[in-house]
């Protein structure tokens, strides 16, 4: 199990970096994913994103409410 840790910071690193590249705050995340129908606070995506425990689907949907149309996945 030790293992599947390294993927949920890699995750959790990914979608801090484009939220980051984006130029989008916790708040302004809330915001935007409220326009979709979705409600989270900041402080909750705050809390999902330092543990790092958060679905593929609210992934891809933060990817898409912040307008990130590739991702560089790396383990390298």
């Amino acid at each position: 199990m030790a293992e599947f840790s390294i993927y949920k910071e890699q995750a959790k690193n990914i979608l801090r970096a484009e939220l980051k590249r984006q130029g989008f705050s916790y708040k302004d995340l809330v915001n935007a994913l409220g326009e979709k129908g979705v409600h989270e606070t900041d402080k909750n995506i705050a809390n999902k994103l330092s543990r790092g425990t958060f679905t593929a689907a609210f992934l891809l949907m933060v990817l898409d409410v912040i307008g990130c149309k590739t991702v560089r996945v790396s383990n390298e």
